[in-house]
């Protein structure tokens, strides 16, 4: 179609997760519930690291990131799926649904990136530990954290720069609660072949990528760790073991989606939802739980509150 001949649609709608109106007054208390859960419990996680100095080490500086990152990825789509909740009428303007694209490939490729720089910190601290001062200093901690936001904004950049362009001239309703780029791509009135190998070619490549480097690394350290046995190879195991189920939890989804780019089953809303919600919710209880050192700093922060509190308590009181 000539692009000089089209009127470009204004807004995008939105199916949400169900049709049935009662059980979205239930989506709406449950969502709602789990997105304060997720902010509050990333943002604690944030909090215990800059307040406690023992955690300003790399691994910790990355995770209290990887909290930020997932707090983001909470939010690019669920306040929206929650107000549209109490709306029979769910739309989306054009502006709004690149936006939506832009940010889930910023804070989803930021994520990849970080989680593979996690495990390369874990792959110096248990394969290399009399050099992991020298090699995981501050400068290089900084570099890899700035550079997983920096590619993560990069490969959201090529997914948007060739799907804001296409000619979008009539059907605009998105089978989702949010607008994903294999939905609104068929949206488009011309041959979206190009777009398609395009897309794939960058969020296929870079989450294959991603996951079989997570894998040959996790590989080459559990290897190593089992043939040790010391007090600290057992701490080792149970980091790593949370590294791994994280990383089972985000890339899981990522594969089921992408390998049926551009076939929409009924399933992929359910493995969107766990992607955007469960997984930010989990990543905090499975770190904080499985990890004496961030629970003692909690324990320390709230001390260190309820002490603050005391002398303003006294005084209301008096």
């Amino acid at each position: 179609m000539d692009q000089g001949n089209y009127s470009r649609v204004a807004e995008f709608v939105l199916l949400g997760l169900c049709s049935s109106r009662e059980l979205q007054y239930y989506f709406l208390v449950f969502f709602n519930f789990l997105y304060i859960a997720i902010v509050l419990g990333n943002l604690l996680i944030v909090l215990t690291v800059i307040s406690e100095p023992t955690l300003h080490t790399p691994m910790y500086i990355m995770l209290s990131n990887l909290s930020i990152l997932d707090v983001f990825l909470a939010t690019y789509a669920t306040p929206k799926m929650i107000h549209d909740f109490l709306h029979e009428h769910k739309t989306i303007s054009f502006e709004g649904c690149m936006a939506q694209i832009f940010l889930l490939h910023v804070f989803a490729g930021g994520e990849m990136m970080l989680l593979v720089a996690m495990a390369y910190d874990r792959y110096v601290a248990i394969c290399k530990p009399l050099h992991y001062a020298t090699i995981m200093n501050l400068c290089k901690c900084t570099g890899l954290v700035v550079g997983s936001w920096v590619i993560g904004v990069m490969h959201s950049l090529s997914q948007l720069v060739f799907t804001v362009n296409l000619p979008f001239c009539g059907p605009n309703i998105v089978d989702s609660y949010y607008c994903d780029l294999t939905l609104v791509i068929k949206l488009a009135c011309t041959d979206t072949y190009v777009p398609e190998v395009l897309m794939l070619l960058g969020s296929g490549l870079m989450g294959l990528t991603s996951f079989l480097l997570l894998l040959i690394s996790y590989t080459v350290i559990l290897v190593i760790v089992q043939r040790r046995s010391s007090t600290g190879m057992a701490k080792a195991r149970s980091t790593l073991t949370a590294h791994i189920t994280v990383e089972t939890l985000f890339f899981g989804p990522c594969i089921f989606i992408y390998a049926w780019p551009f076939s929409n089953f009924p399933v992929d809303k359910v493995v969107s939802v766990f992607s955007t919600v469960f997984t930010p919710i989990l990543n905090p209880i499975i770190y904080t739980l499985r990890n004496e050192e961030v629970k003692s700093a909690m324990h320390k922060l709230k001390g260190r509150y309820i002490r603050s509190r005391l002398p303003f308590q006294q005084s209301f009181t008096e």
